[in-house]
């Protein structure tokens, strides 16, 4: 790694990957693994500095994660955040209890003492608290730094270089959260800010210039951000000898496989395949209502459609005495860090991340030119290579495409009316300005019919529903306050222009409780 790293070790938080983010943000390469990850492979890394996350156990449960107490003998800088407090305490001669005062939420922090952490914040802070321990005797060489009414919020031992907080700075409820954060990464660890888009593209490009050598490749493109970036990204490695197959699976937006097909083509000058298999996904599908059944459906179909493309060009290179023996897939690292993750590997993969299924015959190797970045990150890449903005502001857009936003059996009728409402819907977000704003926005076609006046007749059509969020990640949403002049004019649009439907609902659910896919 020829770039500064701080390592992040996983205890199991729901923050971690908000810690990397904000590392991140310094330009500072920053990378997630598990607690239990053999020390060695931390020291393959020559991390700069030390994160441990914090975590839902208590460091006296018997399944408390088994994580190396010798990272705390590295020699490098370490912070330990919430349970990386209990942790260090812990296993470094302190105790820790159940807390008879727990905090979550919101608390007022003093600072008792001054050290390299805290320069330049106030004696009283505001900050986020997700504990029921407390640390009520510290290791020994250690001092308090920080503490509120009701338990120990900040030790440190310099001299092993060791700095530890209670609360939770990477979250935006600490607000001098990133200016401790900034005094640990550039200062106390030295990290430089040189993890930038540029150094990415240019290391990126030489190291899939060399991974592939003169072999070709291909990429399952979906006209979205991950893989647009990904399959550019490996056009500026290889040119030509990069090969994009984009599948129309029947529930992509309105003249969606027209437009991907021109705009990656002619703006972005990719080698595309487009394969019209629209008729044979929608057969599959016919019948089916079961949400989980129509992804499994779609994936296999597609793997099955990617498989005989594949194939083809498998044997045009084979009569061409070329080598095929490379695949682009788009996984970002929020896949990576789950797959990996201190809870165990995750038992679903996501069918958009992941082609598989390709015939073992083939030996494709993968290329992940993504994977150590986040969504956010991409969009950044995507800027710096030039691409246009009608593919970089891409809202997220699910890998079974309209099917999950079809509730009940998709049939060609079904798609062609939530098609028409959903280019209304993005198109009023457009014109309001708001498109940027909101992670996702779309129409829903719901299974429920209701009796309508429309020109003096009565009606009896499909209920249409509008969603539109606010997201960081997508890991959890809150339903966005659209203008009522905006969800009137939608709501307008769609009743008036689209025959079929007759009424128009908003959804007012976060995630959680609810997800921002209806299936």
């Amino acid at each position: 790694m020829d770039t500064s790293t701080i390592v992040i070790l996983d205890f199991g938080s729901q923050y971690t990957q908000l810690i990397a983010r904000r590392i991140r943000e310094f330009n500072v390469f920053s990378v997630v693994l598990p607690c239990t990850v053999p020390l060695e492979q931390i020291k393959a890394l020559a991390p700069l500095g030390i994160i441990l996350s914090g975590g839902p156990c208590s460091v006296y449960d018997a399944d408390a994660p088994a994580a190396d107490p010798a990272m705390l003998a590295l020699g490098v800088p370490v912070l330990g955040i919430c349970y990386g407090l209990q942790y260090i305490t812990h296993h470094l001669g302190g105790r820790v209890e159940s807390a008879p005062s727990r905090e979550y939420g919101h608390a007022e922090v003093s600072i008792v003492r001054e050290t390299p952490l805290f320069r330049g914040l106030p004696a009283t802070m505001n900050v986020w608290m997700s504990h029921g321990d407390n640390a009520v005797e510290l290791p020994p060489g250690f001092e308090l730094t920080a503490q509120t009414a009701n338990a120990t919020a900040g030790i440190a031992n310099e001299q092993r270089k060791i700095w530890a907080v209670q609360f939770h700075p990477e979250v935006a409820h600490t607000p001098q959260g990133m200016e401790l954060l900034k005094n640990f990464v550039l200062d106390i660890c030295g990290a430089k800010a040189d993890w930038t888009p540029e150094h990415f593209i240019q290391t990126t490009v030489e190291r899939v210039r060399e991974q592939v050598g003169d072999g070709h490749a291909i990429c399952g493109l979906s006209g979205g951000v991950d893989s647009s970036v990904a399959a550019v990204l490996v056009a500026k490695a290889i040119g030509d000898r990069l090969t994009c197959i984009f599948v129309n699976n029947g529930v992509l937006r309105k003249d969606e496989f027209a437009k991907v097909q021109k705009t990656t083509r002619e703006q972005l000058g990719l080698n595309v395949v487009a394969v019209d298999a629209a008729a044979r996904f929608l057969a599959k599908l016919a019948g089916v209502t079961d949400p989980e059944t129509k992804r499994k459906v779609i994936g296999n179909e597609f793997i099955a459609v990617f498989d005989d493309e594949a194939a083809k060009i498998l044997a045009a290179d084979v009569a061409a005495n070329k080598t095929l023996a490379w695949l682009v897939q788009g996984t970002l690292y929020p896949d990576v860090i789950e797959s990996s993750s201190v809870k165990g590997p995750s038992q679903t993969i996501k069918s958009h991340h992941n082609v598989g299924g390709l015939p073992e015959n083939m030996r494709l190797k993968l290329i992940e030119p993504l994977r150590d970045l986040f969504k956010d990150e991409v969009r950044r890449i995507g800027r710096d290579l030039g691409m246009p903005a009608e593919i970089i502001e891409r809202q997220p857009f699910p890998g079974p495409g309209l099917a999950v936003r079809i509730l009940g059996e998709v049939t060609p009728e079904r798609v062609a009316l939530l098609q028409e409402a959903d280019e209304i819907v993005v198109a009023e977000i457009k014109a309001a300005g708001l498109y940027r704003q909101v992670w996702q926005s779309f129409a829903v076609l719901l299974p429920v019919k209701s009796v309508g006046v429309m020109g003096d007749q009565r009606t009896y059509a499909y209920t249409c529903a509008v969603r539109a969020v606010h997201s960081e990640d997508g890991m959890t949403a809150d339903w966005a306050p659209l203008p009522y002049e905006v969800l009137r004019r939608i709501s307008s649009r769609i009743v008036s222009e689209v025959r079929g439907i007759n009424r128009v609902v908003y959804d007012i659910t976060s995630k959680p409780p609810g997800t921002i896919e209806w299936e």
